[in-house]
């Protein structure tokens, strides 16, 4: 059977026998059944079975078993094929990048019958080509569509679009891709190592990448004069306080 989605739908099945037969109706695989009252079961009893507002979730194979006690029980397997036109859901619409990276974008199609989709950047169709790469995976009525750009340019920001259609209509899902700048500046503590001394003391912080050294005072000052002593440990007292730690103070005489 084929029948539009958000229709109503009755299966059939009709066996003769002495006893009478009893018409006993499953899923394929154990999926669970809609009953008239919304509650779901394993089985469900009658000749007829009505599936109200028929989603494509109710998609798939349905098997009607008669039985009256006297071996063995037929059985008969009905199709059930719901159409309906495309959906596309997108999980980022805003995707950012970096220059000189890969970057993958994704959207994923849901149609019956199966929909044609491709991607379009600027009025123009994506192909396979150098620096984009596409593919598309299917299961069942879904299709997770894929564009891989191997390397991102300048030329690679701004609009995509993916795009599903059948004969019931036609959809498509924006992704926006914006240029995101490397973390690492070229400056401040995180970009600048700082050369370490074979002497000197931490002020008892332990000693990291982006640590200090301050060189010892006396041992720095010990053929200064007493001005230059005192100069010194005023950096040593300024070092201790929050934030010195981004600069290195030096005493030359």
């Amino acid at each position: 059977m084929v029948v539009r989605e958000f229709s109503n739908v009755t299966l059939r099945c009709a066996a003769n026998g002495s006893p009478r037969p009893n018409i006993t109706w499953r899923r394929e695989y154990g999926s669970l059944l809609q009953l008239p009252d919304g509650r779901e079961a394993l089985t469900a009893e009658g000749e007829n079975y009505t599936i109200a507002r028929v989603t494509r979730e109710h998609m798939g194979a349905y098997l009607c078993i008669a039985s009256n006690g006297v071996p063995p029980s037929i059985s008969k397997r009905i199709g059930l094929t719901v159409e309906f036109p495309p959906v596309i859901d997108v999980s980022k619409q805003l995707v950012g990048a970096r220059l000189g990276r890969p970057l993958v974008l994704q959207c994923t199609s849901q149609a019956f019958p199966k929909s044609h989709n491709y991607w379009v950047r600027a009025d123009n169709m994506l192909v396979q080509g150098p620096g984009y790469e596409t593919e598309m995976v299917e299961s069942s009525y879904s299709i997770s569509m894929r564009l891989t750009i191997e390397s991102v340019t300048h030329y690679d920001f701004g609009e995509y679009k993916c795009v599903s259609k059948n004969y019931l209509g036609e959809t498509e899902q924006s992704i926006k891709v914006e240029h995101v700048k490397s973390q690492d500046t070229g400056w401040g503590p995180a970009a600048t190592k700082l050369p370490k001394h074979s002497k000197g003391k931490y002020l008892g912080r332990p000693v990291s990448e982006n640590s200090i050294e301050i060189p010892d005072a006396e041992e720095s000052t010990s053929a200064s004069s007493p001005a230059a002593r005192a100069i010194a440990n005023v950096f040593l007292v300024l070092a201790t306080l929050p934030g010195a730690l981004n600069y290195v103070c030096r005493t030359t005489m």
